[in-house]
């Protein structure tokens, strides 16, 4: 009979677990997404002002900055990450985000709309309840001139994303396929 008493307990709490996974996720939604649209925007104005290799720098060092004031803003731990990584220093994702990157792409492969894919998850992270959100991005046309496919950009362009990535493996997509994704740590 003890051996039950977990379950049962368990089991009652679901409901409301469900709930607050809900409540989580929109309130993390709200706070989170914003930001992306600002990235789009912000390279998408540089590349029309400085070209495609003057706007490395808004991915570089804008995109992360914002990131960043969200990251103050909330208390949360908000980043970009991807299984071909660009800067691994940032975006290496670890376990729980590389089964979610991979989980999108077979999604993605089964024809759901990236735009549409995300997960939440309440999990424990050194016994503590810690709330986890990703939300995949898609590869869009401003994307595509730095992380399409390498014979398709010139010398010049080449060379600068070498010199600013050197370790770079985040090359060779095509439009629609999944670039990465926002990820959200939330402690409970």
């Amino acid at each position: 009979m003890k051996a039950f008493l977990p379950v049962a307990l368990l089991l009652a709490a679901l409901p409301a677990l469900a709930q607050d996974i809900g409540a989580l996720t929109a309130e993390t939604k709200k706070a989170v997404l914003p930001v992306v649209p600002k990235v789009v925007a912000a390279m998408q104005e540089a590349v029309a002002e400085k070209g495609v290799a003057g706007a490395i720098p808004v991915c570089k060092d804008q995109a992360p900055e914002l990131i960043k004031a969200k990251r103050q803003e909330t208390g949360w731990d908000i980043r970009r990450v991807s299984l071909k990584t660009r800067n691994a220093e940032r975006g290496t994702p670890d376990l729980w985000e590389v089964r979610q990157l991979a989980d999108f792409n077979i999604r993605a492969a089964n024809g759901e709309k990236i735009d549409t894919m995300e997960k939440s998850e309440i999990v424990s992270i050194d016994g503590k309840p810690v709330f986890r959100y990703m939300k995949a991005l898609p590869v869009g046309d401003v994307c595509l001139k730095c992380h399409g496919a390498v014979d398709g950009m010139d010398a010049g362009l080449t060379a600068k994303l070498a010199e600013s990535y050197p370790h770079d493996q985040a090359t060779g997509y095509s439009k629609g396929q999944i670039r990465g994704a926002l990820t959200v740590k939330r402690p409970l």
